[in-house]
Order: C-alpha cells, then sequence, then structure tokens
C-alpha cells in the first residue's frame, strides 16, 4: 500500500512509519514546509491544502496530527491550538479525500479524553461523550472526521507507553529518584496501551473491515496506585508519599489537571478486540520492566 501519514514526527507517527516501511508498505509524509525528502509532501492546513497530487496517489492515509495535550498549561491561547491543530488538519484530508478516487480509508486520531471523567463505568464505543473541555475537543475532532468518500476509523487512543517519549518518559526521571507517587488517592482508571501494540493496532485497522471509533487502549486498564506501584517495583524505589495536588495545580493549571490526570477512565478495546486483534502486552509491570 501507499500510505500518506499526518503527525509522522510524533511518537506514535514515527513508529507507525517505521512499522509500514518494514512491512514493505510506501510511505508519504505530510509536512508543514517544503519538501527536504524524497517521500516529504508539503500541506498547510491552515489553508486546507496539499501540495502536488494531493491524495490522489496514495491507498490511504492516518492523521496524527495535533499539538501536546498536556506538554503545557492550559490557558485560552493553548486551547485554542490544541482544537484547531487537530480540526484544521482533519478537515484538511477529509476535503482532499473528495478528490481522490484512489484513497478510500482514513485513520483518524482521537483519544479516550471523548469518555471525560467516568469513575468506576466501564466504557466501549457504545458509550456516550462525557463532559469537559477535552470530551468536548475530542468531540469535535471525530465530528470533523466523517465524511462518505472513505472508510473512516476514529483512533480513541489511551495513555501510549513508550522507552523513549510519551507520559513514561516524562515520569521516570522522579521515580528513578525515589519522587514518584501516586495522583490524589489514586484510584482513578488509566487506560494504558504499548506503543508497539498502539502501532500493531493501527496496521490491523487499515485492512479490518471497521469504521467509526475504536479504543486503542489494553485490554486491562490499571488504577493509577496500581500503575505507580507497578512503576516503582521495576525501578526499585519507594513510592509511598502522594505527588501534591496543589503543586500539579501551580505547573499546570486545574483544568488540565483534573481532565488529564486526574479523569478516570476505565476504557476497553471492546471493538479492536471483536475485529480479531491481538495485544502482545497485557500484563503492566511485564511491559513497564521491558520498556524501561
Amino acid at each position: 500500500m501507499r500510505i500518506a501519514v499526518g503527525g509522522s514526527s510524533g511518537l506514535i507517527g514515527q513508529a507507525l512509519v517505521r512499522a509500514l516501511r518494514h512491512r514493505g508498505d510506501e510511505v508519504v509524509r505530510l509536512v508543514r514546509r517544503p519538501p527536504r525528502e524524497p517521500d516529504e509532501r508539503e500541506w498547510d492546513p491552515g489553508a486546507g491544502a496539499i501540495s502536488a497530487a494531493g491524495l490522489t496517489d496514495v491507498d490511504a492515509v492516518v492523521n496524527l496530527a495535533g499539538a501536546g495535550i498536556a506538554d503545557r498549561r492550559w490557558n485560552a491561547a493553548r486551547r485554542q491550538l490544541l482544537l484547531t491543530s487537530r480540526l484544521e488538519t482533519t478537515r484538511t484530508v477529509v476535503s482532499a479525500l473528495a478528490d481522490s478516487d484512489r484513497c478510500r480509508v482514513f485513520l483518524s486520531g482521537s483519544a479516550v479524553g471523548f469518555y471525560g471523567d467516568r469513575g468506576e463505568d466501564e466504557l466501549t464505543e457504545a458509550d456516550q461523550q462525557g463532559e469537559g473541555f477535552l470530551a468536548d475537543l475530542v468531540g469535535r475532532w471525530e465530528d470533523a472526521s466523517r465524511t462518505d468518500d472513505a472508510r473512516v476509523v476514529q483512533l480513541r487512543t489511551g495513555i501510549v507507553l513508550a522507552a523513549e517519549g510519551g507520559m513514561l518518559d516524562r515520569q521516570l526521571p522522579l521515580f528513578r529518584f525515589g519522587a514518584g507517587g501516586r495522583l490524589g488517592d489514586g484510584r482513578q482508571w488509566m487506560p494504558w496501551i504499548s506503543l508497539r501494540d498502539t502501532v500493531a493496532a493501527q496496521l490491523h485497522l487499515l485492512e479490518a473491515d471497521l469504521s467509526g471509533p475504536v479504543n486503542l487502549t489494553g485490554p486491562q486498564p490499571v488504577r493509577n496506585a496500581d500503575f505507580t506501584a507497578a512503576l516503582g517495583s521495576v525501578v526499585h524505589r519507594p513510592t509511598l508519599v502522594p505527588t501534591p495536588t496543589v503543586g500539579l495545580d501551580l505547573v499546570l493549571g486545574p483544568q488540565l489537571v483534573r481532565e488529564a490526570l486526574f479523569a478516570s477512565q476505565r476504557v476497553l478495546p471492546a471493538r479492536l478486540v471483536e475485529s480479531g486483534f491481538t495485544h502482545l502486552d497485557t500484563d503492566l509491570t511485564a511491559t513497564l520492566r521491558t520498556l524501561v
């Protein structure tokens, strides 16, 4: 297959490009500057344009582009960037699909933030959208991806664990120093998935006869307290002192902390498993030991 990838410089995007090439696919990387490599194609999401052939010469497109949700404090400008960086790229893809007779598969980035803070509820794709800024953002992101010009899958991705990058990369220095601790009471559910399962699931969904929202999470979400204990045991450090909520609020802002760090999301990959996908990483401690 020939596959266009937006957001190819991100954690998941880089791993996806490597996996596609490894299995023999040709990759077209969508970049926001003049191309420097033969596999690059310039796009301008602000103008809704993809240069050269657009998407007319590819079989599928995967768009993972968007500013990092928890990279910095949410103020009005940051919230607007989080939204526009997703809506503009998604709408650009949808517009280009209307002009392509060849590209008929669209995997569109999404997130488990769609569900909001749901406590103890077990959540599948059949559950409704939650409340809050993040849930609203993801809902609008998914709405923008809908089109009759391709089979569309919204990738509701959970917390991706990787050896380098992402949440684990930010937490490891604290835990290795012995300063890692649970968030709040630690009872909130964390829908984790390994990077290799994330990429394998995307490869599977490029081929599977499936459309609509799909939860990209592992089959066994864990509570934050259990995640904290597992990571502490892997790095052989104590995790007895909770992370101060006041400190997080001061650094990241209370809204980000409440919606992105403290939200409880017991999300299950129901449709992914039903479609025949088998996770490689299902045990948290074993996965962390491999990554760390």
